[in-house]
């Protein structure tokens, strides 16, 4: 796992911690239903969390992300293209 991966899994873990959801996931667990059980509200927060950590948000992209593994992917795409 590199860096930037580490970093964005590490950021999505502080915040289930803060709105008290179960922080163990991989790359193939899904945000919302019977994943991590995001709400619309939590979804917002942590795109907009992602947006200040990182500069880009992965919920603004074509692509709604449905699983951690694609908002990893989101920024591993958009390190490759800086």
């Amino acid at each position: 796992m590199s860096g930037s991966q580490r970093d964005v899994r590490d950021t999505i873990k502080s915040f289930l911690v803060l709105v008290e959801k179960d922080a163990e996931f991989d790359r193939g667990t899904a945000l919302f239903a019977e994943g991590l059980g995001l709400d619309s509200l939590e979804t917002a927060e942590l795109s907009a969390l992602l947006e200040d950590e990182y500069g880009k948000d992965p919920f603004s992209s074509e692509t709604m992300p449905q699983t951690v593994g694609d908002i990893v992917d989101f920024y591993d795409a958009a390190v490759a293209g800086a």
